[in-house]
């Protein structure tokens, strides 16, 4: 609906996560699972980096789909029990159908295994309290959310945000390696090489 992007991430084994579910439409849902269909994967991960609507709008399709709850940090908690009510208040819309509940609170550092990968839990507030990086260091790569875009970061004037976390989370997001790929919850991937170079947010 407004341009998020939703991963789909699965490696030799076939077991995939599915990160920021934010699909809308039914196309857009039939697309992701018949993806899923296609490639003869096996979800094991419905991932949030943080909990705005935007990021979730297709989690029911799929816990219908795979019987998988969505999982988010705690502090973001308020704002997932909530998202019906995000549609109304930031949205102006009426949803009609019900949401799947965490089940699950990610904490830091910890690590979410799936095939033969791993993604460690960066914590990356200021967007929202609870906004999450996922980390695979051995692929060199992240999933932001919407804390760090192509030359650019994440609003902070939504209830629960903050400059000063988000510049702090910036700052821990730059210690990685430069050649680490950054897939963004909205726009194209980036580089935290070509960050440092071109965001004016990024700092190491």
């Amino acid at each position: 609906m407004i341009e998020e992007n939703t991963y789909l991430v699965w490696d030799e084994t076939k077991e995939c996560v599915i990160i920021d579910c934010g699909t809308y439409y039914a196309d857009e849902r039939k697309e992701l699972v018949d993806t899923i269909r296609t490639e003869g994967l096996r979800p094991v991960h419905l991932l949030a980096t943080h909990g705005h609507l935007d990021h979730n709008f297709g989690i029911n399709t799929i816990a219908e789909e795979y019987g998988l709850n969505p999982k988010a940090s705690e502090k973001d908690a308020p704002m997932m029990a909530a998202l019906k009510e995000q549609g109304a208040t930031l949205f102006g819309m009426t949803i009609d159908y019900e949401f799947p509940t965490v089940t699950h609170f990610l904490k830091e550092k910890e690590e979410v295994r799936f095939g033969s990968h791993t993604f460690t839990v960066l914590p990356t507030p200021g967007h929202t309290q609870g906004s999450v990086t996922f980390y695979c260091k051995d692929e060199e790569v992240a999933f932001t959310g919407d804390t760090l875009f192509r030359g650019s970061v994440g609003r902070t004037d939504f209830p629960g945000g903050s400059m000063f976390q988000l510049i702090s989370s910036l700052r821990e997001l730059a210690q990685l390696p430069d050649t680490t790929r950054i897939y963004a919850g909205h726009g194209e991937p980036t580089t935290i090489g070509y960050e440092l170079a071109h965001n004016p947010y990024m700092d190491r």
